[in-house]
């Protein structure tokens, strides 16, 4: 398998991500074993612990660490929905980097909010995500700045390959490993860092069927690129593949899965009822897709990763409520 990082690359950004925060912790639930059932042994990997709730904090510290003092004094600039947008805003202002962030119109007002707490610039910018890029890009090139891109940008898939590093060595048996995918960063990180520290381990993705560009292209071979996107689990609301990730998906995941929406929000709330976390809808997609998973994985010990839990309160109302968000 030929991938865009090296293990030694995950290494450098555990370094540099040390300074920053603590690892995340596992924990296993015995309310979720029963659960999920067929034997299997689930840990949790809290990436919701984190500063700012979610795994993209890796990416955006690991991205921002990694910058020349020339670039560092430009400052950055990304294209986001919102939780890569947090976590290149609190490194930033841990790292004292200017970082500006576009969203599109109607983004969640709640990560809006988040963005701008940590004193990042928040432009909002077209209604859809790619006329959001187009603006990121114009802005870039006027003020100079980096462009980190939430997927293909080399930093991002080593702060992502931190996850999975911290995840072996807590639990050096997990057999495999459940990820929702939307760019594909924990996925390409748990595939380098097990092919070095744990060759056996497996690595499953899931996806919704409302944004099931990744998942398509990985079973046809064919990249996409501006699929239609319907779901609210909007950490995995992605309508293509990506350059840095995709070939490298496609040699090696065991296999790719879609979960409806109805199920992902009935994952926010077993995990609500098995371990009192709130996960956000992505956050919830790896319990989603190991339900599906689970005869294939009796008897295993299977990691899961709540990678967000900045689920925003209406949609909070709705799906503790039973229901399913635009549905």
């Amino acid at each position: 398998m030929t991938a865009p990082i090296l293990y030694t690359d995950v290494l450098a950004a555990r370094d540099r991500l040390r300074p920053f925060f603590a690892p995340s912790p596992v924990r296993e639930y015995p309310l979720l074993n029963e659960l999920v059932g067929y034997g299997i042994s689930v840990f949790v990997k809290h990436e919701n612990h984190l500063p700012t709730g979610s795994f993209k904090v890796r990416n955006g510290t690991s991205s921002i660490t990694a910058l020349t003092a020339e670039q560092a004094a430009r400052g950055v600039i990304a294209a986001t929905t919102g939780n890569h947008g947090l976590g290149l805003a609190w490194a930033g202002a841990a790292r004292g980097v200017s970082v500006t962030i576009c969203v599109p119109k109607g983004n969640n007002p709640e990560k809006n909010d988040g963005i701008r707490s940590f004193g990042a610039t928040l432009i909002e910018a077209g209604y859809r995500y790619d006329e959001t890029v187009a603006a990121c890009r114009a802005i870039a090139e006027q003020e100079q700045r980096t462009i980190v891109h939430s997927t293909n940008h080399r930093e991002v898939l080593t702060g992502a390959g931190t996850m999975s590093a911290e995840f072996l060595e807590q639990v050096p048996e997990l057999d495999a490993i459940v990820i929702a995918l939307g760019g594909g960063s924990q996925a390409v990180g748990a595939l380098v860092v097990g092919a070095e520290v744990r060759p056996s381990l497996k690595v499953y993705a899931v996806q919704s069927q409302g944004a099931s560009a990744q998942h398509d292209a990985w079973h046809d071979g064919d990249a996409r690129s501006g699929a239609p996107v319907q779901t609210f689990a909007e950490g995995i609301a992605t309508g293509s593949t990506y350059d840095l990730t995709f070939e490298t998906l496609r040699a090696g995941l065991a296999d790719f899965v879609l979960s409806s929406d109805k199920m992902i929000a009935q994952a926010v709330r077993d995990l609500w009822r098995t371990t009192h976390n709130l996960a956000e809808g992505s956050g919830a997609t790896g319990l989603a897709g190991l339900r599906l998973l689970a005869p294939r994985l009796a008897g295993q010990r299977v990691g899961i990763v709540m990678c967000g839990g900045n689920l925003d309160a209406q949609r909070a109302v709705v799906i503790l409520g039973g229901g399913t968000p635009g549905l």
